[in-house]
């Protein structure tokens, strides 16, 4: 039996979240051949790391039109569209369905490793483009494969590359060795070993977004009923009018309200804020708390956690044999970059793109969701199902689908259309909020998952 050619092996999909699922249903509407490579247990394993925060996108503006095709004969019936999910909700009631309809088109437990043209590293010329690509993977039990692939959608997200604590986009001297005090991620409260790691403790929150907003509102509602708990709100900047988001302006009333409830906190006493911190060292005092040290040598008094919400970036050591066209700053594609720039533009002011925008010299690979904005935290859902449709009708050799833009965004209600951010330092004159987060349970700005997300 003859080797397949390479237009009839599958389509890679990195990631079983939901701008990876996306993407496999539109390659199956395209007729092409799927092959999704998660590495987590299940779909949206990101995604359920953060299964207590509400999305401050409604159930509308969080599903894909093609996966909804797919999820239709199997009785489905879409949430209604005027609520807004969890990440629990999102996973359990579409995204877990959708991977579940996919069926042996994903692999659980495998972790990808690198990719490249078959036969051919970064550096030759020579029939490069003719060569399907390599996927090397590793599975759960350590084995290891090579996948043949046409094309490559790495939709893998950011979730698992936090940007770190240090003003300069580096670890602060003392991060690494503090660990055990540190954490990544908006706590879940209500989980009894969270809540006892945080209760009746002094927590600094370090970063300006949507995250941010989103623990410092969880610690003041454990302030109100656990004594002695407070939160030190560590901002780069200072406060602004714009600091707390957009507000009633904004047309994602959710993300608003977030920013308001942020606000609250502060005003009311359950948070004090450190303006125009930046962090340098954490040290250890005599009882073994933190104390956090700013470049120009301001000691904030002791600590016993750190929450560090600064962001997140996307992990691209598995694509070094690749050749990426990617902005020096923002670490995405060299045509988006600029639509995304978070000095420019919030979720609602970039424009909606495509494949024009997400290719890159090497042909036939893309970088989608999460991961396509880089270090830029702008990111919504629906801006990632738009790249999917486009890219896909490209790879299927569609190009009047795939140039046509399909997509109206929301305005972030942000004065002077500075952008939504969770890491304000890598901006000139805003403070504003992250993209995903909510109303009466929150919302969270999602620099995605393993997998991917958005808001």
């Amino acid at each position: 039996m003859s080797a397949p050619t390479t237009g009839q092996l599958p389509v890679v999909v990195i990631g079983a979240g939901p701008i990876g699922l996306a993407a496999a249903a539109h390659l199956i509407e395209r007729g092409i051949e799927p092959l999704v490579l998660e590495a987590g247990p299940s779909a949206g394993t990101a995604v359920r790391d953060w299964a207590h925060v509400r999305l401050f996108s409604p159930w509308a503006e969080v599903t894909d039109p093609a996966a909804e095709k797919l999820l239709s004969p199997t009785g489905w019936v879409h949430p209604d569209g005027t609520t807004y999910p969890t990440g629990g909700d999102w996973a359990e009631a579409y995204l877990q369905p959708l991977a579940d309809v996919l069926g042996d088109k994903i692999r659980y437990g495998t972790t990808v490793t690198g990719v490249a043209r078959a036969g051919r590293d970064r550096i030759v010329d020579s029939g490069r483009n003719e060569q399907p690509f390599t996927v090397h993977v590793q599975r759960h039990d350590g084995s290891e494969e090579r996948i043949a692939a046409r094309a490559v959608i790495d939709a893998s997200g950011t979730w698992s590359t936090p940007s770190p604590m240090g003003s300069n986009g580096l670890p602060a001297l003392g991060e690494k060795a503090s660990a055990d005090r540190i954490s990544y991620r908006v706590p879940d409260v209500k989980d009894p070993v969270v809540r006892a790691r945080y209760a009746g403790k002094r927590t600094a929150v370090v970063g300006s977004g949507a995250s941010a907003f989103t623990a410092l509102a969880y610690l003041a509602d454990l302030a109100k009923e656990e004594d002695g708990t407070h939160a030190v709100w560590i901002l780069r900047r200072g406060i602004g009018a714009d600091t707390y988001g957009g507000g009633e302006a904004d047309q994602l009333p959710a993300r608003g309200a977030l920013g308001l409830r942020a606000k609250d906190a502060v005003e009311n006493g359950y948070a004090s804020a450190a303006t125009g911190f930046r962090t340098q060292a954490a040290e250890r005092d005599a009882d073994g708390r933190l104390v956090l040290v700013a470049e120009d040598g301001r000691r904030l008094d002791p600590v016993d956690e750190v929450i560090v919400l600064t962001g997140f970036r996307p992990e691209l050591s598995f694509l070094s044999e690749v050749r990426l066209g990617l902005d020096e700053r923002l670490q995405a594609p060299t045509a988006l970059a600029p639509l995304i720039d978070p000095n420019v533009h919030s979720c609602g002011t970039v424009y909606p793109h495509g494949v024009n925008e997400l290719s890159h010299p090497e042909q036939d690979i893309y970088l989608v969701g999460m991961k396509s904005y880089g270090r830029a935290p702008t990111f919504l859902a629906m801006t990632g199902y738009e790249q999917v449709r486009s890219i896909t009708a490209a790879i299927a050799g569609d190009r009047e689908a795939a140039e046509r833009v399909e997509l109206t965004l929301p305005d972030s209600g942000v004065c002077g259309g500075a952008g939504l951010f969770d890491d304000p330092d890598t901006v000139q004159d805003s403070t504003g909020g992250g993209c995903c987060a909510a109303p009466s349970t929150l919302q969270i700005g999602i620099g995605a998952p393993a997998s991917s997300g958005g808001c």
